[in-house]
Order: structure tokens, then sequence, then C-alpha cells
């Protein structure tokens, strides 16, 4: 049996996203059912419904930063109840048995992670996921998040996946107090970088080309901004910082962030999801230095983020937006055109 629900999606990757029936599974003994309050817009949105990565399965009704209420529960689930508010980021599912599953990295699943949306569905025999641009969904309860009672649902919203992408290598590479830290790129997953390494004690430097955004910047929590255009800024801080999380979202050149890096320093890449151009190997070699990747967090990880967005009050800067609006956002999205995030009203859905 299935629920008939509303959404917006598209039939095809040069659709307009319009309004949509689409079926989800009944709730499940370790099922959650939530009606959907809020739903962040992340570029992965736009890739998908475009399939500007390739292998989009339509319809695709994208979305996977996720706020709603709990409406029902499994008879099996019991660390949540109705009236809660939960959030579903980019996972609802996993092996549950792997490795990588066992060492809360689910998005690193060794049979596949099940995405919120274009993945196959595990519990809908030849029908894959959809995400959140509907007014509720079904998730198993391992995938299920609590949202901090202080935090704003519609800032909560991107926090499901700017947030967690960011939080994860900041983490991971054990950024701390009084570390030299820059960010690379002013938008959704810049500003939420910056509003981390600030509440986690670093020196945070914004890096970018638009001296425009400096102002922004400082009052996200950056300490200083650095003209990356600047030749002789680029000088002073060569070899000075700890650690650089990279937010731009395409190709670009490496070599003059790479000179930024002390000896054994990190470069993370959390946005360029496409070819980068070539840069010097000389520039790594010569201080042992490293580039690495990071996508988004397991689970546990996840709840970390938000329990530390509870504890220091941090959100995402959003433009509330209805639903009918999407392809106006999209378009500003892609023109960068956004502070920082947009968010769905869902209520507007109903």
């Amino acid at each position: 049996m299935t629920i008939t629900t509303k959404a917006y999606g598209v039939q095809s990757e040069k659709d307009n996203l319009k309004p949509m029936d689409i079926q989800r599974r009944e709730v499940g003994d370790d099922d959650v059912k939530l009606d959907i309050t809020y739903c962040g817009v992340c570029h992965s949105d736009i890739h998908t419904a475009r399939n500007e990565w390739g292998g989009s399965k339509y319809p695709v009704v994208p979305g996977h930063e996720i706020i709603g209420h709990v409406t029902a529960v499994g008879k099996n689930v019991k660390n949540f109840k109705i009236g809660d508010v939960v959030g579903v980021g980019c996972l609802v599912d996993s092996c549950q048995e792997c490795a990588q599953c066992k060492n809360n990295m689910e998005q690193f699943c060794e049979k596949g992670a099940t995405f919120t949306y274009n993945s196959a569905d595990k519990h809908l025999k030849g029908k894959q996921t959809f995400g959140g641009y509907s007014t509720s969904v079904v998730v198993n309860k391992e995938f299920v998040l609590n949202i901090p009672k202080n935090l704003d649902e519609a800032g909560a919203a991107p926090l499901l996946c700017a947030g967690i992408t960011t939080w994860s290598p900041l983490r991971h590479w054990k950024v701390k107090k009084g570390d030299k830290v820059g960010v690379i790129g002013l938008g959704g997953l810049g500003h939420m970088g910056v509003k981390f390494a600030n509440a986690l004690g670093a020196h945070v430097v914004m890096i970018t080309t638009s001296p425009s955004k400096a102002a922004d910047a400082k009052k996200l929590g950056a300490h200083e901004v650095l003209i990356s255009k600047n030749d002789a800024e680029m000088a002073k801080h060569k070899g000075t910082f700890d650690f650089i999380l990279n937010t731009i979202p395409v190709g670009h050149k490496m070599d003059p962030y790479l000179s930024l890096l002390k000896v054994d320093a990190t470069m993370v890449l959390v946005g360029a999801v496409e070819p980068l151009e070539p840069f010097h190997g000389g520039g790594i070699i010569s201080g042992r230095k490293r580039i690495a990747g990071s996508l988004i967090g397991g689970i546990k990880e996840t709840q970390e983020m938000l329990d530390f967005c509870g504890k220091h009050n941090i959100v995402s800067d959003i433009e509330l937006i209805d639903i009918k609006d999407i392809n106006t956002a999209y378009d500003r999205v892609v023109k960068a055109d956004v502070k920082y995030r947009f968010v769905i009203d869902m209520a507007s859905l109903k």
C-alpha cells in the first residue's frame, strides 16, 4: 500500500519544476512519518533536476534539507513521538551492516547508501526515492534527526546538507581554537564554514575574489578577508594557514590556494564535483601538504553538528520562498544571487 503525496518535480532534464503527485510507502514498524514544514534548496537539487551530473532518473523530486513535524511512528520507534520537530538530510537508508555503516559513516556504505532522492527505493520495488519538495515523507527511524528546540526551523533546514558538508571536514581534521582557517567562497557552504570555524575558536579568514563580500563575511564571523586576486595580499598570507576549506563549486586554479598552506597542512574540497584545472606537484611536495575531499557526514556526526548548532544558536542565513517561485530560485542559485540559502515554506504547497 502507498500514500499519495503532493510534490514538485521534473519529468525531464529540460522541464521546469511543476506540481505532481507521488507515492510514499505507508508507515512501517521502524518508520517515522513527518509533515514537511521547510525544505532547503541545494545546488545538488539543480544538478540532479537538470541531469548535469548524469544518472538522473525521472521523475525527479529534489530536496534533502528537510525539516518537519512527526505525525506517525511505527511500533519499534522509541526515540521520536508525534509532534517532535525533526530533520532528514541526504540519506534515508543504508545496509547498516558493513564496516562503514558500523563506523557511523553511512554516507560511504559499501553496499551503496540510499540517498533522499534519485536512489533506488528499498521499500517500493522498482521505484526510486523522492525528496523534500513535498508535503510529507516516511523515513526509517535510524535516519531521522532531532532538531534542537531553540533553533529556527526554516534556518535549520540547510544544516542538513550545507551544515554537515562543512562541519564534517572541520571536525575530521580537528580544527581547534587558535588555528588559522581559510574558507574559500562565500555561498551556501562557505557561509556555514565561517560560522562553524568561528564557533570552534579558530582565526577565520574568508578568501574570496569579491571585495564586495568583505562586510558580509565579517558579520558572519570572519576575522579577516583575503582577496585572492590581490597578489600582494596573497603573498602576505603565504604559508600561514593550518587548514583551508575550499567550497568553490566549479573547476579552478589550485596553486594560489596551495601556496597559503603551512607545512603538513590540508586543503579540503567540498564543492567542485567536476574536473579541476591541473596544478603543480611542487606546490604540495615542497611542504608535505595535503589535498583532500569530503562528502557529507554520517547520522551520528550530523546529530552532533545539530547539537552544536543548538548550543551555539547557529542556523543558516536564508531567503524564505513559496514553492511556486522555485524555478526563479534555481536561476538565482546558478547566478550565485542568494544570501545564502533558499528555503521553501512547504505550507505553500498544501
